[in-house]
């Protein structure tokens, strides 16, 4: 009686619906390995934790956060740094970046400053869940664009329909890429920013996984010419600090769109917490070793898995990024329906392909951000579990 209709477009958000499934059978005693979910279970480097208490008693830290609605400005130089010093890119701190509470606040405010109600918004198919609805909020109506392995899982931009192109606002991206594991290149990011300048469509380019990568190059979307003039990229430094729960990230970029989404984050939210600023700036200033250190570890545990998985003759393809593998189910099953399966023969919780899109039906998520033990009790569970399932 009393909600809105926006919210009979929502569905149920998968983690929230996974954390549950996991907390359902805990209570019946059963013993759930979630290789579901991408969150770093390893710990924060220990300088930003640190910096995190020394200012954390800083009273003047206790008040409203600095510069409330951009980030402070000593945070910002910071980012302008580490952009320019990973990947090449020249930003102006001043217009061309506001700090985020983690990037997924990025993807909601972009869509309330750059859609209106009825705009067509291109996503790609499959991909991250929490576009959607971000674009359903602002009235917008969400486009899937196939990604699939025939194209190595980036867009098509091609055979993007004239009408659909014509009509498009808005087009979210997120490479190295969250399910698939695939990774952009060079080409393909000349490419979008071709497309989208010849139909004035607007780039939110999601990037939280522009640190994890095991083949190619780094990229930033913002190192292709011509990309600050129609586009924002998203970061965080949840995946390369491991700092999910810390919620701190970063919109660089388009000037207007960077102003329109600091003028949702004014009249939204009072700012990031300072301490949480200044540790930061520290990570992003002094932790480069960290992030390559947790690079190696995600490859040892993607090679430990694949190799397992492989004496079930299950052929997965080794991601070239992020922290996930995707892998086709057997014949016979649904994404769902295999999902299913393997939670009740091994007490495991995969991530359905399902929902991520149409398109990422017949295939399950592996994460590997689970510690090193419980991925080795994970993989006897599937060994011994599943060798009598087909994957041809």
């Amino acid at each position: 009686m009393f909600t809105a209709q926006r919210l009979e477009k929502i569905p149920p958000y998968l983690f929230m619906t996974l954390r549950n499934k996991i907390n359902e059978a805990k209570a019946r005693g059963v013993k759930v390995i979630s290789l579901a979910i991408g969150d770093p279970v390893d710990p924060t480097p220990t300088p930003v934790i640190d910096e995190l208490c020394k200012t954390a008693y800083d009273p003047e830290n206790h008040r409203y956060p600095t510069d409330e609605e951009w980030g402070m400005q000593a945070l910002r130089k910071a980012i302008a740094n580490w952009y320019h010093r990973r990947y090449g890119v020249t930003l102006d701190y001043s217009k061309e970046i506001v700090a985020l509470i983690g990037s997924k606040e990025g993807c909601h405010h972009f869509a309330l400053a750059v859609v209106d109600p009825g705009d067509k918004v291109l996503v790609t198919d499959p991909g991250y869940p929490g576009y959607k609805p971000s674009i359903w909020f602002a009235g917008g109506e969400p486009v899937p664009v196939p990604a699939t392995a025939k194209t190595n899982f980036l867009p098509a931009l091609a055979d993007i329909p004239t009408e659909i192109a014509k009509q498009a606002k808005a087009f979210y991206l997120n490479y190295p890429n969250n399910p698939t594991g695939a990774i952009a290149t060079k080409e393909f990011l000349n490419e979008l920013v071709e497309f989208c300048k010849s139909w004035n469509i607007a780039v939110c380019y999601d990037n939280p996984y522009s640190e994890v990568i095991f083949e190619g190059e780094r990229l930033s979307f913002l190192s292709a010419e011509g990309a600050k003039d129609i586009g924002v990229e998203l970061n965080s430094l949840s995946k390369p600090f491991n700092m999910t729960g810390w919620r701190i990230g970063m919109a660089c970029g388009n000037a207007e769109i960077v102003k329109g989404i600091a003028t949702v984050k004014a009249n939204t939210d009072s700012g990031i917490f300072n301490a949480i600023q200044y540790a930061g700036i520290k990570a992003l200033n002094d932790c480069d070793d960290f992030t390559e250190k947790m690079l190696g570890i995600y490859r040892h545990r993607r090679e430990k898995l694949l190799s397992a998985l492989k004496k079930l003759n299950w052929e997965i393809p080794a991601s070239k990024g992020t922290f996930y593998l995707w892998a086709p189910v057997p014949s016979g099953f649904t994404s769902a329906q295999f999902c299913e399966f393997i939670f009740e023969k091994c007490a495991i919780v995969l991530a359905p392909g399902s929902a991520y899109g149409q398109y990422g039906e017949g295939y399950v998520r592996f994460s590997l951000t689970v510690k090193e033990e419980q991925l080795d009790e994970a993989i006897e569970r599937l060994l011994q579990h599943l060798k009598d399932v087909s994957f041809k």
